[in-house]
C-alpha cells in the first residue's frame, strides 16, 4: 500500500512498545478543507496531531510513526484503559463534520482505511472488536466518526464489532429496568462516563454515542427498545 509522508511534530518523545498498540481509533476532520485540517495537524500550537491521515481521494499519509504516541484520543476511557493515546493508533479522514457541512464517507477514502486497517490489524494483532471511533471512547466530547461512517462495512471485513440478532425476548418493562439493563450492556462492551444505578443529566450523550455506531438511522439520545436489544446482542 502506497502511504505518503508529512510529519507533525506533535507527538510524545518516548517511544513504546509494539505491544502496546492495541486500538484503532478513527475519527474525521470536522474542518473546512484538508489543507486547512493538515495545517491544524502540523502546529505544534494546537497539540493535536494523527498516525495516518485519508483524504476523500483515498491517498493515504502517515503524520507520526506507529512508534510514538500521537495526541488524537484526548481523555478517554474504553474498558480497563484510560487515555488511549497510549495503546492507540490515530486515523484522521477529510471529512467537514457536523459543524460545517457533515458528508457522507467517499467510497475510495473508506478502502484505502479498509486497506490500511487491515495491515494495521495484521501487524499488531489488535483484535477485531478494537476498532472504534472517537465517540466511543469519549462520548462526553466528541461525536466523531459520527452516524455516516460505516462501521457495518468495515465488520465485514472484521474490523469492528458489529452485532448478530437473536430471537431473545428482553424482559424489561418500566424504564428504570430498561435503563439498567441497557448500562450493564454497555459496561460489558466497553463504554464508560457512566453510572448503572444512579443518572447523569449528560448520559444521553453515550447514548447518542452508542446509537452512532450502531443505530445510525435513529440518533435520539434515547433508549428505544430496539437499542437496548443491540446493546443486549453486543454484550451476550
Amino acid at each position: 500500500m502506497k502511504i505518503l509522508a508529512n510529519y507533525s511534530p506533535n507527538h510524545s518523545k518516548k517511544t513504546r512498545l509494539k505491544a502496546n498498540i492495541k486500538f484503532v481509533i478513527i475519527h474525521y476532520t470536522g474542518m473546512q478543507s484538508e489543507i486547512e485540517s493538515i495545517n491544524r495537524l502540523k502546529n505544534p500550537r494546537y497539540k493535536v496531531s494523527c498516525h495516518y491521515f485519508i483524504n476523500r481521494r483515498g491517498i493515504v499519509t502517515r503524520m507520526v510513526e506507529d512508534r510514538n504516541i500521537a495526541w488524537h484520543a484526548g481523555k478517554s476511557k474504553w474498558k480497563q484503559y484510560v487515555n488511549l493515546n497510549k495503546y492507540s493508533l490515530g486515523i484522521e479522514l477529510t471529512n467537514k463534520g457536523h459543524k460545517f457541512g457533515y458528508q457522507k464517507f467517499s467510497p475510495r477514502q473508506i478502502n484505502s482505511l479498509i486497506r490500511l486497517c487491515k495491515i494495521l490489524k495484521k501487524k499488531y494483532s489488535i483484535k477485531k472488536e478494537n476498532f472504534l471511533g472517537h465517540s466511543d471512547i469519549a462520548p462526553l466530547r466528541k461525536i466523531d466518526p459520527g452516524e455516516k461512517f460505516p462501521w457495518k462495512k468495515l465488520s465485514s471485513h472484521q474490523l469492528g464489532k458489529w452485532y448478530i440478532k437473536k430471537n431473545k425476548r428482553i424482559k424489561a418493562e418500566n424504564p428504570k429496568k430498561i435503563r439498567a439493563l441497557f448500562f450493564k450492556n454497555l459496561k460489558k462492551i466497553g463504554y464508560k462516563y457512566f453510572s448503572i444505578n444512579k443518572k447523569n443529566k449528560r448520559e444521553n450523550r453515550v447514548i447518542k454515542s452508542f446509537q452512532q455506531h450502531y443505530l445510525p438511522e435513529k440518533v435520539t439520545g434515547k433508549i428505544s427498545q430496539k437499542t437496548l436489544k443491540i446493546s443486549h446482542f453486543l454484550a451476550n
